[in-house]
């Protein structure tokens, strides 16, 4: 297990000069190129695209419309749902917070989210055990309870119900209802509203504009995608579910903003000792705990993508020798996805309002340009 300490530590052995970190430049013709193939293939309603180079946004595109056959074009401002990539925002928040000495990491959850309560046990869940999912009970416990309209507090009151698949700390068991304790913890140390917090401590931190934590801020966007279904029929209402557990999935923004929240997951590179929020970022970013359920759907599908990992809010994988970090996230009508490489400050973020899976190859594509790699549809749309 990796080391909770956030003191600063030397940073030497991630310092390259000019030469070594020298990548081929991506192509962003062939980037656009191939989502308007997808696009075309999919008949997708809309998507956007955003890429990171040497840590600044290089390209930001809109593609379709944000509602089927309106004529409203998707811009790189148009705003789209997180889903589970919110999880990283909370666990961002709270080790920030570790940092600041308001809170420790190894300490008890149940100590500071009063609603939550687990199966007994002799080893005690963690603040690291939660944002790691590492809590031990059945994966998505009580989703079902959220998506019928129970707040999250009364479900988490539930969870002590339910018997441990594994001993917490032990293995990976993904979760939305226990993870979304993150934000009644950061509500307890504030004594403010979570969605308030990740104003200040995030959107405003960052840049993010069109950020937001809630259905409302949604609704009220500028320019926002509606849902729609694989077969491009809209789905007339977003659904209030899982905005009730805004840690796990209660984010909403444009693809620009996605990108400036993922630039700041990033280190600077520039320091002889790393400063506080790149010691946030190697604790979020160090794999924790193998994730073999997520490594089996990459061999099925994205087999590029090995030793899955999950570290705190985060995704940790090897990319033929380059490690990899980001998350996917997917709710009714909507896919987000952010995929970066620390090192070379440099990564993708898509987000598209539909339920197709073929965009997530996209991400491999860039990746394949950013390293030198051979060519290869890694959304195989030459079989469509």
């Amino acid at each position: 297990m990796p080391s909770l300490s956030l003191a600063p530590v030397a940073a030497a052995q991630n310092t390259k000069t000019s030469e070594q970190t020298a990548s081929p430049r991506v192509d962003k013709i062939q980037i656009d190129k191939r989502a308007k193939d997808l696009m075309r293939s999919l008949k997708m309603t809309g998507l956007a695209i955003s890429i990171v180079e040497d840590g600044k946004i290089s390209f930001a595109q809109g593609y379709g419309e944000t509602v089927k056959g309106s004529g409203q074009k998707v811009t790189e401002d148009t705003v789209f749902r997180w889903a589970s990539v919110s999880k990283g925002m909370a666990a961002h928040i709270l080790v920030s917070m570790a940092a600041d000495d308001k809170i420790s990491l190894d300490a008890p959850v149940e100590d500071f989210a009063a609603s939550l309560t687990l199966p007994p046990d002799d080893v005690e869940v963690s603040v690291s055990h939660l944002l790691a999912h590492q809590v031990g009970i059945v994966r998505n416990a009580y989703d079902g309870h959220i998506e019928d309209g129970r707040s999250a507090k009364e479900t988490r009151k539930k969870l002590g119900d339910l018997k441990y698949s594994c001993a917490p700390a032990t293995c990976h068991t993904y979760q939305n209802v226990a993870y979304d304790s993150a934000s009644e913890i950061i509500e307890t140390l504030t004594g403010l509203p979570y969605k308030s917090v990740a104003q200040t401590d995030v959107f405003d931190k960052f840049g993010m504009a069109t950020a937001s934590v809630s259905r409302q801020g949604l609704l009220q966007s500028k320019s926002w995608a509606r849902p729609h279904n694989k077969r491009g029929k809209r789905i007339k209402t977003v659904k209030p579910t899982y905005y009730r557990v805004p840690a796990s999935a209660g984010v909403n923004s444009s693809v620009v903003d996605l990108a400036k929240w993922m630039i700041g997951q990033m280190p600077d590179g520039n320091n002889a000792n790393l400063s506080k929020e790149e010691a946030v970022q190697q604790v979020l970013q160090t794999p924790r705990v193998s994730t073999p359920r997520e490594q089996r759907y990459m061999n099925r599908r994205f087999g590029g993508l090995k030793n899955a990992h999950y570290g705190m809010g985060f995704r940790v994988y090897d990319y033929y020798g380059h490690k990899v970090v980001g998350h996917r996230g997917g709710v009714e009508g909507y896919r987000a996805l952010i995929l970066f490489d620390p090192e070379e400050r440099s990564g993708i973020a898509m987000m598209w309002n539909s339920p197709h899976h073929q965009p997530i190859g996209l991400q491999l594509e860039f990746l394949d340009q950013l390293y030198g790699r051979p060519k290869k549809d890694w959304m195989r749309l030459k079989n469509r």
